[in-house]
């Protein structure tokens, strides 16, 4: 089976997905195209936002309110497609959140920023 190209696990793609109003094969592919977007910027993002390192593969970086409309419009996203992947996000982030008993700090940094979840780059 083949690697997903994105951060995102796939249990929580399928939560998400669930709760989505976008078809969970539209998900997937709204999430590896964001992916792409995100990787170009993480020069960027190192300087600009907080950066969260994880036990897994990938890191967050914690950015201003609004950040989710910005990288929508720059990918060609629509509202609800912007919405989902956002939702995506922040559920990973909640997810890892628990798994590295940090759990009531990362669903606090979400109620002022908005997170993104980044696959490493070499």
């Amino acid at each position: 089976m083949e690697e997903p190209s994105h951060p995102i696990e796939g249990q929580v793609v399928l939560l998400a997905g669930a709760k989505a109003s976008v078809s969970l094969a539209r998900l997937s592919d709204l999430l590896a195209d964001v992916q792409e977007h995100l990787v170009g910027r993480v020069e960027e993002y190192d300087r600009r936002f907080e950066r969260i390192d994880t036990d897994r593969d990938g890191v967050y970086f914690l950015a201003e309110e609004g950040r989710w409309e910005t990288v929508g419009e720059a990918v060609g996203l629509t509202e609800r497609e912007t919405e989902a992947v956002a939702r995506t996000h922040a559920e990973q982030f909640k997810r890892d959140g628990r798994r590295m008993d940090r759990r009531e700090e990362f669903e606090t940094s979400l109620e002022i920023r908005d997170v993104l979840a980044v696959n490493p780059v070499e």
